[in-house]
């Protein structure tokens, strides 16, 4: 992924064009356009087939993005070849330059070029034909499993689990990914060694935190008369022979290409234990909810394709009115770790200082993502959105069809405080009798987006993080950096090895803290 000859003088130019632009006020923006929530809102339904139909509506209605900035990002896009390295993303091309390779995640759900997408099938089979075993019995009664990854080997398998069990699950899942003992020990609180099975996901298979747990597993089964513990393993990663050589049977290891990041594997054999928690039938209407996806965002141009329209809105906050950070906000209780996702997905692959042509970056790159779960947060962080002065342009996702089964009052409440929280942040007042004191006053003219489903099942599960994955993208193709390398994280894992070993170089305080701890 290249940026193309003289984009940056064009570039910036547009750059400039839009720091110049009139900045009208959210209230503006509605007064003049009375179809702004028509030109600023788009509805997404998509026909499944035998995966069913879902829809979605993505409101952007409330930020300060006018005709005029949505025309500049346009004529930005075409700049910086978003249409190139689009055909480049799906096509196989070399999309992440500093390590020579393609990034190939689309073609796991049938969204790559034809080999790719064949590649991904005879995987998907070869997993579905493991947990359509396992559910079988034929590892005897499996009842919990305990999933052992870091980084996008848990975060995604987590959230997806997390949110497509809570109703219904064939096998508990346990996701462990802290090297802290205590991860790890209350999970096996939590399981029955003789009914539980082990999945360690490494795409290297030597991650050191994910191998010191694997280990310590593979222990607590033999410390506990396990037979044949090795024989409870399964290895998802992409590189086998490091898994035969640890000890994996080559039929329990489910691999993965090396041109699928960490954090986009989810659709790879790392999303095993949601195939396993919710069985295949759902996880293919996973996959196939992502596919639309991508196929809306390979279709739709400019400000019609939705995952662009959303880049559009990250940069003009953080490149033109200087927001460092993004809220995220799920006012649904199954996707309490959506942020959390988001978190490595954005700042991972985002979080650069360097174009693709190892220039310094002259403007921000990535907001830092945050955020929680409505309606916890409107008592814990909504106090500095609303009065603070910070500006934090916010996303709002919720569900149309509850996940429970109570009084409808509940979801009800939901919804009303979701949108009213949106509603409140643009408009702004004063609460006090006279509509004076300043303590009580709201500035308002606050930034927010709503993704709103009509029901959060396994198919819009999908597409919704398909849709993120490909706004980090755009976003990154219209900065010129590239979001598939992480190096950030290389030095981390190499100097946390030195400390361990007690040989590297390290400054006076460093050195303090490790005598401190008895690492001297």
């Amino acid at each position: 992924m290249k940026m193309p000859s003289s984009s940056s003088t064009a570039a910036k130019a547009i750059w400039d064009k839009l720091a110049k632009l009139d900045r009208k006020s959210l209230a503006e923006l509605f007064a003049g356009d009375e179809r702004r929530v028509e030109a600023m809102s788009q509805r997404l339904a998509f026909d499944l087939g035998e995966a069913g139909s879902m829809g979605l509506l993505l409101d952007w209605s409330k930020t300060h993005l006018g005709d005029a900035e949505l025309s500049a990002f346009e004529e930005l896009a075409d700049v910086m070849g978003f249409g190139s390295a689009r055909d480049a993303l799906f096509g196989g091309g070399i999309v992440n330059p500093t390590e020579g390779r393609p990034a190939t995640h689309g073609a796991m759900r049938g969204s790559g070029t034809e080999a790719d997408c064949e590649e991904a099938d005879q995987l998907l089979q070869r997993m579905g034909m493991l947990v359509t075993a396992i559910h079988e019995g034929a590892f005897g009664e499996v009842k919990h499993l305990i999933h052992i990854g870091i980084g996008g080997s848990a975060l995604g398998p987590d959230l997806a689990v997390d949110a497509l069990t809570r109703d219904l699950k064939l096998v508990d899942v346990h996701v462990v990914s802290n090297i802290d003992g205590l991860a790890l020990e209350q999970a096996f609180a939590a399981c029955n060694p003789e009914t539980t099975m082990i999945a360690v996901a490494s795409k290297t298979f030597t991650t050191t935190e994910t191998m010191t747990n694997a280990a310590s597993a593979l222990k607590w089964l033999a410390d506990n008369k396990v037979d044949d513990p090795s024989g409870r393993v399964v290895a998802l990663t992409a590189n086998p022979e490091k898994a035969v050589e640890w000890g994996v049977d080559e039929t329990r290891i489910l691999p993965f290409p090396e041109s699928v990041g960490g954090r986009y594997s989810l659709w790879s054999s790392i999303g095993f234990p949601l195939a396993l928690a919710v069985g295949m039938e759902d996880f293919t209407a996973f996959l196939a909810g992502a596919q639309v996806m991508d196929t809306h965002f390979r279709e739709a141009e400019g400000r019609a394709n939705g995952p662009l329209l959303a880049a559009f809105g990250d940069l003009y906050y953080s490149r033109i009115r200087g927001c460092q950070t993004r809220a995220v906000f799920a006012y649904d209780e199954r996707l309490g770790l959506l942020p959390d996702y988001l978190q490595q997905l954005e700042m991972e692959s985002n979080g650069k200082s360097v174009t693709v042509s190892g220039e310094p970056v002259d403007a921000p790159t990535a907001a830092i993502t945050w955020g929680g779960v409505g309606t916890d947060a409107q008592h814990a962080v909504f106090q500095l959105l609303h009065q603070g002065t910070h500006l934090v342009p916010v996303d709002f996702i919720a569900s149309i069809a509850p996940g429970d089964e109570l009084d409808p009052a509940h979801h009800k409440a939901l919804l009303s405080n979701c949108f009213a929280q949106g509603a409140a942040l643009m408009a702004g007042g004063n609460m006090s009798a006279d509509g004076k004191d300043p303590a009580r006053g709201f500035a308002g003219d606050r930034p927010s987006a709503t993704i709103l489903v009509d029901d959060l099942d396994a198919a819009t599960l999908g597409a919704l993080i398909a849709f993120h994955e490909h706004r980090v993208f755009a976003g990154a193709v219209l900065m010129g950096i590239n979001p598939f390398d992480q190096f950030g994280v290389e030095l981390g894992k190499k100097m946390a090895k030195e400390v361990e070993s007690g040989e590297g170089d390290f400054d006076a305080s460093t050195k303090a803290l490790m005598e401190a701890a008895g690492l001297g």
